[in-house]
């Protein structure tokens, strides 16, 4: 982290004078609870050692100078006037984030920013919660406006739904900026309400395999399978008018009119109703220390994923596939929107070096790719430096 620091700073040091804030903003994984957030449902995210580095300074210009380390790309954009499009996708974080703190009565005036990382892009591991996170602390410590994290995290998504394109939960960002080291965050979607469940033990190991199939959300099938869930709730509101979400559905309430529901329409909201549950059993499993049991649910996940709601792919299949038959694995599932990005593998500490070389010779052999494999640790959420 400290090496990603020094290079980020470097950097700025060659394009601006001024000393400068330091952000430190960390990717997310997602222990359980996919596709349940934008369901009012609940996840269990936690904030983990692979971050986004921001140094920024006010400027007397009354513009945003942005600089890009990773992708060498740079960004100006004039806050008197009324802020374009950019044509750089990163750039829209930017903007966005400008543009929805204005809709709040929030105004900034110009300023620096050089930004770089070690979070894999398309990775599922919320590149785009972290850049979001960091940039609105910084703002809010150079320009001294008071915005809780709650908030924080619910400009981040919104920034996401009107100027990115993805119609995103809060899940990625609340783990973003309340994240702690040891523990993650068992969220209730709906409340924002969130119990902080342990995570430490030194002896069980988060793996994280990228398929290295890249995926990109807002032309993914993410807002497809978000209409499902409304279309199913429309129906069985019919019936049920106090319902809001499928966070209010139980699955026996779900299978009273399954001969109503379209058979896609169906599986899906099985599947959420399921997992909404997944999350809650596997909570109770880590607070007993019973990672035997939490793993099942673990692996449960993937089934449901892959095989109900349709947001896997082959590659991501087949890494769990190789992970289940690995000694002092204990459970197994992709991470993330889908359709690429990691999977998220829980390893024992003593078998964590065959089960990587196992892992990286299989599925070269199966796929003709070569995966990455992040070693990581539940990590501190956004902070300054």
């Amino acid at each position: 982290m400290s090496q990603e620091i020094q290079r980020v700073k470097e950097v700025y040091n060659q394009h601006f004078t001024d000393p400068p804030v330091i952000v430190t903003s960390p990717g997310r994984v997602n222990l359980i609870g996919e596709h349940t957030d934008y369901n009012d449902g609940f996840v269990m995210p936690a904030a983990i050692d692979k971050v986004i580095v921001l140094a920024m300074s006010k400027n007397d210009s009354n513009k945003i100078e942005a600089y890009s380390v990773d992708m060498d790309e740079k960004y100006s954009a004039d806050l008197s006037r009324d802020l374009e499009e950019p044509d750089l996708h990163w750039a829209k974080f930017f903007k966005g984030i400008v543009s929805e703190l204005s809709e709040r009565g929030i105004s900034t005036g110009g300023f620096n920013v050089v930004f770089g990382g070690n979070i894999p892009i398309g990775s599922g591991l919320s590149s785009s919660a972290a850049l979001e996170g960091g940039i609105l602390l910084g703002l809010s410590e150079l320009f001294d406006f008071e915005l809780s994290r709650i908030e924080m995290a619910r400009v981040g998504q919104l920034t996401e739904h009107n100027h990115v394109g993805v119609r995103c939960g809060i899940m990625d960002q609340f783990a973003n900026l309340h994240g702690e080291s040891g523990v993650a965050l068992k969220l209730d979607c709906r409340s924002l309400e969130f119990e902080r469940i342990p995570f430490n033990r030194d002896d069980i190991q988060i793996v994280l395999c990228n398929s290295k199939v890249s995926h990109n959300l807002a032309s993914s099938e993410y807002n497809v399978r978000r209409e499902q869930c409304e279309a199913g709730v429309a129906v069985l509101k019919k019936y049920y008018p106090d319902i809001s979400n499928l966070r209010d559905v139980s699955i026996d309430m779900l299978r009273a009119h399954e001969q109503e529901l379209d058979e896609l329409i169906y599986m899906r909201c099985k599947f959420v109703i399921e997992e909404n549950e997944r999350v809650l059993r596997a909570g109770e499993y880590l607070e007993n220390d019973d990672f035997e049991e939490f793993g099942q649910q673990v692996y449960a996940s993937h089934y449901g994923l892959s095989n109900e709601y349709e947001v896997s792919c082959e590659e991501l299949d087949i890494l769990v596939e190789l992970a289940k038959g690995q000694p002092g694995v204990l459970g197994a599932r992709m991470m993330g929107g889908g359709f690429g990005g990691c999977t998220i593998n829980f390893v024992e500490q003593t078998a964590v070096k065959a089960f990587t070389d196992h892992i990286t010779t299989a599925y070269k052999e199966k796929t003709g790719i070569d995966t990455e494999i992040y070693i990581t640790r539940i990590s501190e959420g956004t902070h300054l430096n």
